[in-house]
């Protein structure tokens, strides 16, 4: 445990590593566009009960992958912490327990990191001769074809999802089938309440709701027929800002396909530019950062209550009971390089 510093996890040199490793485990393609920014992720405690005994907290990391390279982290804590990861998905975050009695005014976490965003784009037009499937066995692709407690395979998405892709046998082309269906369906609208919960049955029946209940709905239908699909979250990033505040979550998916690997899809931003729907089936943009991955999160050490519906925002628990914390983000665009 790390106690009252500002600690540094990570240097230039593993920034520019990481960026080598990515490049040289990447399929090689030009011109594809990038994006380098810090990001800082904020978190307030509100003063405890006089009563209270125990706060505990969880707070999302990001993480390098073939497609964002993380570096600099720095975490300014006035608690311990410790990093750990939740054991079914690899999720990493921050977490804090420590006497409730310690927090007798309002205290803040902060955390602030280098990113390098990549676009990922995946050239659907042909076959790929060096397919990133092997990245994957067919075990970690089970949980990608099983229902969450929000998004059934049964019933009505189900009856959907075979409605949709009757007598399509390519994998591929029943995604592009049931992507064409959400895109057609749904509306990008957060008027009134229900949405946001990704619940796949109200986005089936109320045919409206943000990124979350667009992608609940693909998610379902495209397991419903035997493709794995998985639930991402992060942050987006304003294609026309340089800095400032980010409002809120964005969330996408992936769908895996033998000998393409896990194809990249944006169903609601699809939806708010029809110009790029053909883009979005494939490919995700380098204006976003990536935290979490999966639905209905189980944490370790385990929370108390219900697993997480997802993981973008901090979780915390006071005695055990869900305890509400605030949270602010925002961005500050970097020179690339040769800027």
């Amino acid at each position: 445990m790390i106690s009252r510093k500002i600690v540094a996890l990570g240097t230039l040199f593993t920034l520019l590593l990481v960026i080598l490793c990515m490049a040289a485990s990447a399929p090689l393609r030009t011109n594809v566009s990038a994006r380098n920014f810090e990001f800082t992720y904020l978190m307030t405690i509100p003063a405890s009960p006089a009563d209270a005994k125990t706060l505990r907290i969880w707070i999302p990391l990001p993480q390098s992958d073939p497609y964002q390279a993380i570096g600099g982290l720095k975490i300014e804590s006035p608690f311990p912490y410790a990093k750990h990861r939740d054991p079914e998905y690899g999720n990493e975050y921050l977490y804090l327990q420590f006497p409730a009695a310690q927090v007798s005014s309002r205290e803040e976490v902060r955390m602030s990191f280098q990113v390098t965003r990549r676009e990922h784009l995946v050239k659907l037009d042909a076959h790929p001769v060096n397919a990133p499937s092997a990245e994957i066995d067919s075990s970690g692709l089970h949980r990608f074809l099983q229902p969450d407690r929000r998004v059934p395979l049964q019933g009505v998405i189900a009856e959907l999802a075979v409605q949709e892709t009757r007598g399509i046998q390519n994998p591929l082309k029943k995604a592009r089938a049931i992507y064409n269906y959400v895109i057609a369906t749904m509306r990008y609208d957060k008027s009134g309440t229900g949405w946001g919960n990704g619940d796949a049955i109200w986005a089936c029946t109320a045919k409206r709701g943000n990124c979350t209940d667009f992608h609940s709905l693909f998610i379902g239908m495209m397991r419903a027929v035997g493709i794995p699909a998985r639930f991402e979250i992060g942050f987006p990033l304003p294609a026309d800002r340089h800095d400032g505040a980010v409002p809120g979550y964005h969330c996408w998916a992936e769908f895996y396909v033998q000998s393409f690997g896990w194809i990249p899809v944006d169903a609601s931003e699809a939806w708010k530019h029809p110009d790029k729907k053909d883009y979005f089936f494939g490919a995700h943009d380098d204006n976003r950062l990536q935290f979490s991955v999966g639905r209905d999160i189980s944490l370790d050490p385990p929370q108390q209550g219900d697993p997480l519906n997802y993981f973008i925002y901090p979780y915390a628990e006071l005695d055990g009971k869900p305890f509400a914390v605030e949270s602010k983000f925002s961005f500050q665009d970097r020179p690339s390089d040769g800027d």
